[in-house]
Parts: structure tokens; C-alpha cells; sequence
């Protein structure tokens, strides 16, 4: 994907998540200090919450940060189902996925919003094996070791995969995660990543 592409992607999705009422014309700032500061405020603090964070990342990195966002809070109905309207939602950008552990589906559906869909046909994946595979094989895997993650980047454990949102000065790890405790949650982990096996950079 373009560069030019991309950026105007990233446009259409923030028009669309833009709320109706004129924003503070701080928001515009071009060094992104205004929106920094704001979601700085937004971010659940773990126990050794860092107080910056690297807003660095990709074109395509952000775009995937602007769809996971605001599915912070989708839950599963009814709780250990796997299920609901949402997430059957996510399902659909997995190819021939069925009910089941959906981390994988999450972030599946999160690449596809965001322009960037994983897979070499853009299929999506179910399973958190494949999706490594896939970016291993095209070049996207950055495996964990001395690895240093950006926002936007996937994050893989051994059978498990959620997104990075920020990485602090100390090296603090913040994500967002589809099937956290039934849900699309904010998490916290020190510079390892908690176990991480590597990231995927889509961008």
C-alpha cells in the first residue's frame, strides 16, 4: 500500500471516529502534543504505569490503533460464550473461522479496518500460529529479543496476540487486546513484553 494511500485511509477513519462537535483547534497541533496529552489521560494504569509513551509507530500502525480504540469495552454476551454481535463481527474477517478463542479474529479484523489485512490474500486468520507463520514468511515478524515495539505493532505469545498502544520511557508495554477476560480490554507489561514471542509490524 502507498504511502498516499495510507494517509488517506488513515483521513477516512478519522473522519468517521471524529465526534460530531468541532475539536479544540489544539487538536491539530503538528507534533501531535494535544492528542498525546488526551490520550495520555484515557490510558488505565497498571501498577508500574510509565508516565510517557512513545507515539511513534507506522501510517499503518496508527490506522490500526484508530479501529481497536474505540472497541475498548466490547464484551462477550453472554460472559465465556465467545460470542456476540460484535465479535461475530470480527469473525468475519477471518476465513471460515467459527465460534471459538477470538484474540486472533480481533486483530484479524483490526488490519482489515485499518487497510493493511493479514494474510497473503488478505484472508485473516483464526489462529495466532498462523498469523506468525504468515509474518515470518513475508517479513514482518520481529522476534522478541532486543526487539524494540512501536504502536500499532502486533504483539504474540505462544497462542495469544493483541496490539501495542504506546510503549513508555521505561520500556512498559501497553496494549489492547481482544479476548482479555471475555472482552476488548487495555493491558499492561514491563519491557518483555510478559513472555512475548515477537511483534508483527504491518507498515
Amino acid at each position: 500500500m502507498s504511502f498516499d494511500v495510507t494517509l488517506a485511509r488513515i483521513a477516512e477513519l478519522q473522519s468517521v471516529l471524529a465526534p460530531p462537535q468541532a475539536r479544540p483547534a489544539a487538536a491539530a497541533n503538528a507534533n501531535g502534543a494535544a492528542f498525546a496529552s488526551a490520550l495520555q489521560g484515557t490510558m488505565t494504569a497498571g501498577p508500574a504505569a510509565s508516565t510517557s509513551w512513545n507515539a511513534g509507530g507506522t501510517g499503518a500502525g496508527q490506522a490500526l490503533l484508530n479501529a481497536v480504540r474505540g472497541e475498548v469495552g466490547v464484551t462477550e454476551q453472554p460472559p465465556g460464550s465467545n460470542d456476540a454481535p460484535r465479535i461475530a463481527k470480527y469473525r468475519q474477517a477471518t476465513a471460515g473461522s467459527g465460534v471459538g478463542p477470538w484474540c486472533a479474529y480481533f486483530t484479524s479484523w483490526a488490519a482489515r479496518e485499518a487497510g493493511v489485512p493479514l494474510g497473503d490474500a488478505g484472508q485473516g486468520f483464526g489462529r495466532v500460529d498462523d498469523v506468525w507463520a504468515w509474518a515470518e514468511r513475508s517479513g514482518k515478524a520481529i522476534p522478541a529479543a532486543g526487539a524494540q515495539p512501536q504502536p500499532g505493532d502486533l504483539i504474540v505469545w505462544d497462542e495469544y496476540i493483541g496490539v501495542v498502544e504506546s510503549v513508555g520511557a521505561d520500556g512498559r508495554i501497553n496494549t489492547i487486546e481482544g479476548n482479555s477476560s471475555d472482552s476488548v480490554a487495555r493491558r499492561g507489561y514491563g519491557a518483555d513484553g510478559g513472555g512475548a514471542i515477537g511483534y508483527v509490524r504491518l507498515g
